[in-house]
């Protein structure tokens, strides 16, 4: 999020709220482990940390030594020990690890996790599983947005995109609709949310019901932010893959920015240290450059150095009032503003250094090509030329992926020329990156009925090979549809020209790539603001797969208005589950159970969540409005909760539905729990076990699990009369259903969920 340079761009809020917010809570958390204290930090956390509580902070409050996750505590280290970690699984058998040892040798210590942003049930799971789940106490550090700037904040979670987009994991969406909880509430409720893109739609579904579910925290206030808008990544992968040519991009290519810092070589500094330089409003040289074209930053800082020596030629003439003041006053700032010119020439001076070694010039030569399609055959020339010289592993890479997208994958034979070649230039251990850019849809291959290659070898035949390619591109660019070129052409994303491109007084967004690309995002927000929706976008949400919304206010407010092209053609009337859960993975037969990967499982429900009870109450209640005890409840309805639950069912009966709301260790796929319908029978106040009538739900929690036997042939154990086991079939009749009943502390929902009508 991040406001434009702008002189008439409004105040962006006070983001320094959620770092005064962050701090406090992390500073409780460790009091509550009181006395000196060792400091495990994962690494990923580290830089955030920082921006956060420095090392005084954690030492005011009795962090006696620092470690980073996966080092081995020293022999003489502290008797307690706190782990600040992300929810990841090989970290939790780190932390096993030292328990354990420490229990071999009889060592007596105190442990405490805490997880940021939020702890899952896998993690906890792999503890139980380690022997350890009993020593440690776990906690959460609801660190949801980082402040990188006055108008710039960010989730700092590199994890995410690789999770969701390439392996189908949800557990990400739970922070971001939280995130969006704490911005609404903060900041007052917002203006209007927009967005397209389907994790972006399930992030604001979540977060709509959570606002409905809340205390209406942040309603009343003053709207501070007018507009949200939330798009998937992979809605516009071309503008992350062209080269950046503003200063700060550059320096993002060269040095790569982490966290709103980076760190500068000697190289750089012109000494033998590195130094680590923060990238924001509070360096008055940066924030002047950082969004101007490459070629006008070196004329600036020539500029900047003369005025900056002029300043420090005014003290000769001074008396010693003048002289005092001027020390007291400007030097201090002259010679940190000194300090930093130096630094941003000399980075000016390596970022050259780079780009010339790289033919960057060629580059931005073959990226325009591919964007306007022209030259296709000779930008894919220069690729493999890139490849086979061995430049960048990256940058080729990435050229390869502008061309699949701009022309909708590539032909078979170009894709197996540029894979073979890479592959031989880098190395075959980028077979792997090759398959995964191609299940994200990066790097993809035209199918054999979109090609011209039986075309270009019977022409071949009459004319030269570089005339045949030349006349099959002609071809080619007629057979297909580019969903890139539509958009761009739909949007005018390319811009059409008089003259030369003015890159000091630009007008419009292009000038971040030379003048010839608006990025898309950029321009989908300017459009839904002009046209205040996705009114008149239709054919471009089409290209774009759908799955655009806008609503109204903030999302307790009920004014939600909903404008989907998703594939089921169905606006559902219900929001998604609000737990930290998502859609579970099927396991297919013949491979290892679920419970031996944990990390697929992804956030379980939470037993103790009064807004996901009052959710099920609700959703419960109005499946079976108006029906006479006994009758089946409102298919619709019950189609539409199926839908939320990521079911292909279609008549899920009630009790299902409230084991679906409460289940706090749920394993499987929310498909097979159709299978305990026929199991269960309301009776009372509760549902109740129609194979063991005396073991009422009430006071008990659901625990689902697939069981993949070791033979083929699958049967329904028998009850054995207890009242703590049920077994069924998953509706495909394949996998197995164990269901377990623990008993809890009473469950404030769905145990007393019952048809209209009954007592």
């Amino acid at each position: 999020m991040a406001l434009a340079g702008r002189r008439d761009a409004p105040e962006p809020p006070d983001f320094g709220i959620l770092k005064r917010l962050a701090r406090d809570q992390l500073v409780y958390l460790l009091e509550q482990l009181p006395g000196k204290k060792d400091l495990f930090i994962e690494a990923d956390l580290m830089s955030p940390l920082d921006r956060i509580a420095n090392v005084s902070i954690l030492k005011q409050h009795d962090v006696d030594k620092l470690y980073k996750v996966e080092t081995r505590p020293a022999p003489g280290a502290s008797d307690q020990f706190c782990f600040l970690v992300r929810p990841r699984v090989r970290t939790m058998r780190f932390i096993a690890d030292i328990v354990n040892a420490d229990k071999m040798s009889g060592r007596s210590r105190k442990y405490k996790i805490i997880f940021s942003p939020q702890k899952f049930y896998a993690c906890e799971m792999v503890l139980e599983e380690e022997g350890v789940f009993g020593d440690v106490t776990c906690d959460e550090w609801s660190f949801y947005l980082l402040p990188l700037d006055e108008d710039i904040i960010s989730m700092e979670l590199p994890e995410f995109f690789r999770d969701y987009f390439l392996e189908g994991d949800h557990r990400w969406i739970n922070p971001v609709a939280r995130a969006l909880q704490l911005l609404n509430s903060l900041y007052g409720p917002f203006g209007k949310t927009h967005g397209i893109g389907r994790c972006a739609k399930m992030s604001y579904e979540l977060w709509r019901d959570l606002e409905e579910e809340g205390d209406g925290e942040g309603q009343g206030r003053k709207p501070e932010i007018g507009h949200v808008f939330l798009m998937d990544r992979d809605t516009d992968y071309v503008t992350a893959l062209c080269s950046q040519v503003v200063y700060e991009g550059l320096v993002d290519d060269t040095f790569r920015i982490k966290c709103g810092s980076v760190d500068f070589g000697p190289d750089v500094t012109s000494s033998d240290k590195s130094i680590k330089v923060l990238l924001n409003s509070q360096d008055k040289v940066f924030s002047q450059i950082r969004n101007e074209h490459f070629s006008n930053v070196f004329g600036f800082l020539s500029q900047k150095s003369r005025n900056l020596q002029a300043q420090y030629d005014r003290r000769r003439g001074m008396d010693i009032k003048q002289m005092k003041d001027f020390v007291s006053q400007e030097l201090k700032g002259l010679k940190q503003e000194h300090r930093l010119l130096s630094l941003h020439i000399g980075a000016c001076e390596s970022i050259m250094k780079k780009k010339t070694k790289q033919d960057f010039q060629e580059t931005i030569k073959a990226e325009h090509s591919l964007l306007e399609g022209f030259d296709i055959r000779e930008s894919t020339s220069f690729i493999e030329e890139h490849i086979d010289r061995q430049v960048s592993p990256i940058e080729s890479l990435r050229l390869m992926c502008l061309l699949s997208i701009t022309e909708n994958g590539l032909i078979p034979k170009d894709y197996r020329s540029l894979k073979t070649q890479y592959l031989q230039s880098y190395g075959p251990e980028h077979l792997l990156t090759f398959h995964n850019l191609k299940r994200i849809g990066l790097l993809t291959e035209q199918a054999a009925g979109e090609t011209l290659t039986a075309v270009e070898s019977k022409v071949s035949k009459l004319v030269t090979d570089r005339a045949a390619g030349k006349i099959t591109d002609a071809f080619s660019s007629l057979a297909r549809k580019s969903n890139f070129r539509a958009i761009s052409k739909k949007l005018g994303l390319i811009p059409r020209l008089d003259g030369e491109y003015d890159l000091k007084m630009p007008r419009d967004m292009a000038y971040v790539f030379g003048g010839a690309y608006v990025p898309l995002s950029c321009k989908i927000i300017e459009q839904v603001l002009e046209r205040r929706g996705w009114q008149g976008l239709e054919e471009v949400v089409r290209l774009l797969n759908g799955n655009e919304f806008s609503g109204s206010g903030a999302g307790g407010s009920g004014a939600a208005r909903w404008h989907s092209a998703s594939s089921w053609g169905l606006a559902w009337p219900t929001a998604p589950f609000p737990l930290q859960t998502a859609p579970w993975r099927t396991t297919p037969p013949g491979t290892a159970s679920a419970s031996s990967s944990p990390c697929s499982w992804g956030a379980a429900p939470s037993l103790r969540s009064r807004r996901s009870a009052s959710w099920a109450r609700r959703e419960v209640r109005a499946a079976w409005a108006g029906q006479e005890p006994g009758a089946a409840p409102q298919p619709g309805r019950l189609r539409a909760l199926c839908s939320v639950l990521g079911s292909p069912c279609s008549e899920l009966c009630a009790p299902c539905l409230v084991l679906c709301a409460r289940s706090s260790v749920l394993h499987a796929p929310s498909s097979v729990l159709c299978a305990p319908c026929s199991g269960w029978s309301p009776r009372g106040r509760g549902w109740q076990c129609r194979r063991c009538p005396a073991g009422a739900l009430t006071g008990l929690s659901c625990r689902v699990q697939v069981h993949l036997p070791d033979h083929g042939h699958h049967q329904q154990r028998p009850h054995d009369g207890g009242h703590d086991r049920g077994q069924g079939l998953s509706p495909e009749g394949s996998l197995p259903v164990k269901i377990l009943l623990t008993t809890t502390r009473p469950a404030p929902i769905c145990m007393r969920a019952r048809p209209a009508g009954q007592p």
